[in-house]
């Protein structure tokens, strides 16, 4: 595979991460401030909602780290290894447990938008956990299709 298409994904892996940690350091406290201001008996279910989308962005950039690091393994030419294969179930995992953070903070995303008159709120929730399920079952098929592949070719490389 040429270096230009990796470099592309890489450079598209940083474009992914950089609006998100600028919204974890900038656009999250600006919510928690102005939830204080003009929902301050319903401040705790905003916090509730600001907690999931902080700890759902732990497992978020670990799977950019884990795709940036599948990217690097294309570029040695070690896509057909193990550790590609542990890259992929890292991304896995990852996209599960985001789905599960966002599951467990529904109720939170209901409560608010009943409170706000938006249920725009939930289909964003919902939006969120099914997009984090089809990649967690798109890196499943692709960890194993690589590992039928690298079975294959160790096969190869015994019978030649």
């Amino acid at each position: 595979m040429k270096r230009g298409s990796t470099l592309f994904l890489k450079i598209a892996v940083f474009l992914i991460g950089t609006p998100i940690l600028a919204l974890c350091l900038f656009g999250l406290p600006m919510v928690a401030k102005e939830a204080v201001d003009s929902y301050s008996e319903f401040a705790y279910v905003l916090y509730g909602i600001l907690i999931v989308m902080y700890i759902s962005a732990i497992p978020f950039f670990i799977a950019l780290y884990q795709a940036f690091k599948l990217l690097s393994y294309i570029d040695k030419n070690e896509a057909f290894a193990d550790i590609s294969v542990k890259a992929l179930k890292n991304i896995k995992y990852c996209a599960i447990s985001i789905s599960s953070f966002y599951v467990v903070g529904m109720p939170l995303f209901y409560f608010m938008a009943e409170v706000d008159d938006a249920p725009g709120i939930i289909v964003i929730g919902l939006i969120i956990i099914f997009a984090s399920l089809v990649i967690a079952v798109f890196a499943a098929v692709l960890q194993r299709l690589l590992k039928e592949a690298i079975a294959i070719k160790s096969e190869n490389d015994l019978t030649v």
